[in-house]
């Protein structure tokens, strides 16, 4: 459910990586979900309640029985501890947003869902230094019927299981700048678990995280680029040297749009399906990971926001932005996923831009510091 069912963006956050359907992972003991299979439409897949809009913000989005004050289990535990992290990382992000914009705020939209669950949707539009910056957390309970699960086994079974329950939280968030120097940015981290009774045949309690943090410039600041490279790396560092390239080189290849042969923007880091560690490192991952969004992106901004630009500097950047609309809206496993299972809507497509260009036939001139962009995006570098 971006990157779970949100972010990249689907049920509010699970941005930048949500899934399609659910199969066996050959690699990992979990369900996750993928490309299509050809079995019943994706609609049926997933049962989600229609969400009822908050005026203010609960303590928690976790039902009672999840809920630490309740319940000791270590998956509640688990579950309470993410929900506090993700509503942090969004309060910090926004936060440190508002002091950039100096003086617009977010506007902010909460609801429920009468069986669990909720969200938080923050939107800043048309300010000072953001054309639209959306930063959104949401918890979700669902159900998935049989024949989801038995897809996602990936393998005929006799043993008839009753409908899995699945849960699932995340933050996700994209920033898009008003000026062309200044880099767009989209993190997303989630956490989803299925939890099927134990009397259910054939239907084990599974759970893995998922994420990343990706840069999505129109121009190449080499300092800059490196700048936000290492933050990911240092992230990473802490936890397994493997890591940071291993989730760079699944960034560039997740973020790839495949009918133009070229990569959105200039990577970062993503992961998904993640369950092969210790849950508590995970979870201490994930946490140190979106603690890593402000320093490795606020000073990118405060250093380019002001910088003179012209026409020609904001129509390329408007053709990027055509980028981004086209990835999100095609290849996104989180918007696609949302707009086909009835998420919610202005949190699914929170994620486009205010504003996006289309020429007809467009290629920079060789040399250009456009056609610079562009050859890093159709090939990826290690810029660190």
């Amino acid at each position: 459910m971006a990157s779970l069912l949100s972010s990249p963006h689907s049920l509010a956050p699970f941005t930048s990586h949500h899934h399609h359907r659910l199969h066996h992972s050959p690699n990992l003991s979990t369900l996750h979900f993928s490309r299509p299979i050809k079995t019943k439409p994706l609609r049926c897949s997933v049962s989600i309640e229609k969400e009822v809009p908050e005026t203010e913000r609960p303590f928690t989005f976790l039902r009672d029985s999840d809920d630490t004050t309740h319940s000791s289990s270590s998956s509640s535990s688990v579950r309470a501890r993410f929900e506090t992290m993700i509503r942090a990382a969004q309060d910090s992000v926004c936060e440190a947003i508002e002091a950039v914009e100096n003086g617009p705020k977010f506007k902010e939209d909460v609801w429920s869902r009468p069986g669990g669950g909720g969200g938080i949707s923050r939107v800043l539009q048309d300010g000072n230094v953001f054309e639209k910056a959306g930063v959104n957390v949401s918890v979700v309970y669902g159900v998935m019927p049989p024949e989801a699960y038995r897809a996602a086994k990936g393998s005929a079974s006799d043993q008839k299981p009753g409908p899995v329950p699945f849960f699932a939280a995340g933050v996700s968030s994209v920033l898009h700048p008003k000026n062309p120097f200044a880099p767009t940015l989209h993190f997303n981290y989630r956490y989803f678990e299925t939890d099927a009774p134990k009397d259910v045949p054939g239907a084990p309690r599974s759970w893995w995280f998922g994420g990343g943090t990706d840069f999505t410039p129109a121009y190449i600041f080499e300092d800059d680029v490196k700048h936000f490279h290492t933050i990911q790396k240092q992230a990473c560092d802490k936890f397994d040297p493997s890591f940071y390239p291993r989730f760079k080189k699944w960034c560039d290849d997740y973020f790839y749009i495949k009918h133009r042969d070229e990569r959105r923007g200039l990577g970062g880091i993503f992961f998904d399906d993640l369950n092969d560690y210790d849950q508590e490192m995970l979870l201490a991952f994930s946490t140190e990971c979106a603690n890593s969004v402000v320093p490795a992106y606020i000073p990118i901004v405060e250093k380019r926001k002001d910088m003179e630009f012209t026409e020609q500097h904001k129509a390329w950047q408007q053709l990027r932005r055509g980028r981004y609309v086209e990835f999100n809206l095609v290849y996104d496993r989180g918007t696609t996923f949302g707009l086909k299972t009835g998420g919610r809507i202005e949190s699914i497509l929170v994620s486009l831009p205010l504003s996006a260009r289309w020429e007809y036939d467009h290629k920079p001139e060789e040399g250009t510091e456009e056609w610079k962009l562009l050859d890093a995006c159709i090939n990826p570098k290690e810029w660190i």
